[in-house]
């Protein structure tokens, strides 16, 4: 049987832009293309198709015209019925990925609304995925979709590209959707296998789309080159970052002090440098250029301990004022250990610890474990081990916090 999940995740966002852009209608088009989703996950398995997108839109489309059809409450489409009866003869070339992306992120919904619904509807996360990317209840980002499609219709919004003065709106939320779409390819936050190339790779695709639609004298182009910069610096890692007892077994998770560096891409870092280099230079630094800054340190370091790490707790500090989050105040309590001994990062955990995002995350026990390994205190260390292992999702992760307890 044929494991359908990667070909779906990789035809649906394109799939969805497309109905969309013949609907012109977003909420029911998303519908319909849900629907086509669970009859894919079924008749698949047993008969792939040679084209998945053409597929997803052909089923799709005919979902979205009997919805139109037994719709009373709509009868102002039927109309355009006899325009969408024909199913498409040809599924074009065309990607309307970041056009899709950018509708999605329209100034009519509230910024929570937009990021919960581009990570479903163009970066191909469940709702599941959603929550535990944003630290927040499943039924909250549930509603959170539910009410951004609703805003989308009251708008009368377009599907088009919007024009260069029209980008200003939505560009903080397209960046953090795809961050954070990133994020979830880099390091999966459940599931057996420690990243999602599928997710990864298009979320650098789409940041290098938006790169080279934003205009030069763009006051946000140095936060995009910033997040091109990082998924780039971050990305020249993923060979390194996990390594296989068994070929072809599961794998397990390659902590950086531990990889070996000779791995990494070195065309990734020279132009993620480069970007973030320029934007650092003509731009006021954003987060994402800080973000990036960090990992270019890391990146050009021979090793953990010649690593700059006073330069990296300076931005890790400029960073906390310009984006404060937990996760950023938990790197920047290891930096701290880092500079300062690993007693004064424990010191600093401890408050940390109490942001209630971070209240049972299983990265405060593996910190903690970490620097309290460093102080010398292993059976202490051994029991946070222990305990970052059972509370972790990811099954590569857990057999890296496992190999550490025992």
């Amino acid at each position: 049987m044929t494991d359908v999940e990667p070909m779906l995740r990789a035809a649906a966002p394109s799939a969805l832009a497309i109905l969309v852009r013949r609907t012109r209608d977003f909420e029911a088009s998303e519908d319909a293309m849900q629907e086509a989703l669970l009859a894919a996950s079924v008749q698949w398995r047993e008969d792939p198709p040679e084209n998945p997108r053409a597929w997803l839109v052909t089923v799709a489309h005919r979902r979205y015209v009997e919805q139109v059809r037994s719709d009373v409450a709509r009868r102002r489409r039927e109309e355009t019925v006899f325009d969408l009866d024909a199913p498409p003869d040809s599924i074009p070339a065309r990607d309307d990925s970041l056009t899709l992306f950018l509708l999605c992120c329209h100034p009519a919904v509230p910024l929570p609304a937009q990021l919960a619904l581009t990570l479903r509807a163009v970066g191909g996360l469940t709702t599941a995925e959603i929550a535990r990317g944003l630290l927040l209840p499943e039924a909250t980002v549930g509603q959170r979709i539910s009410r951004a499609k609703a805003r989308i219709r009251a708008s009368g919004s377009e599907f088009r590209m919007p024009q260069p003065d029209e980008l200003g709106d939505r560009i903080a939320a397209v960046c953090a959707v795809l961050y954070l779409v990133y994020t979830e390819g880099h390091t999966a936050t459940g599931g057996e296998t420690l990243t999602r190339i599928d997710l990864s790779s298009e979320a650098i695709r789409l940041a290098r789309q938006l790169h080279a639609a934003t205009p030069d004298d763009a006051p946000w182009r140095g936060e995009v080159a910033g997040l091109l910069a990082l998924m780039l610096l971050t990305e020249c890692r993923r060979e390194a970052r996990i390594s296989f007892a068994i070929e072809g077994g599961p794998g397990t998770l390659v902590p950086l002090a531990e990889q070996d560096r000779s791995l990494w891409d070195r065309s990734l870092i020279d132009e993620g440098v480069a970007l973030v280099t320029g934007a650092l230079e003509s731009a006021p630094a954003g987060p994402y250029q800080l973000q990036a800054a960090i990992a270019a340190v890391h990146d050009e370091s021979p090793s953990t301990t010649e690593t700059d790490w006073p330069e990296i707790l300076g931005l890790y500090e400029l960073l906390r004022r310009t984006a404060p989050g937990p996760m950023v105040e938990l790197n920047w309590v290891v930096a701290m250990a880092m500079v300062w001994g690993p007693d004064v990062g424990l010191r600093e955990l401890e408050t940390v610890a109490l942001e209630p995002a971070l209240a049972g995350h299983f990265r405060v026990h593996a910190v903690r474990a970490h620097l309290l390994q460093l102080s010398g205190a292993p059976d202490a260390a051994r029991a946070e081990f222990a305990t970052a292992a059972r509370l972790a999702l990811n099954a590569a992760e857990r057999r890296y916090l496992e190999s550490k307890a025992g």
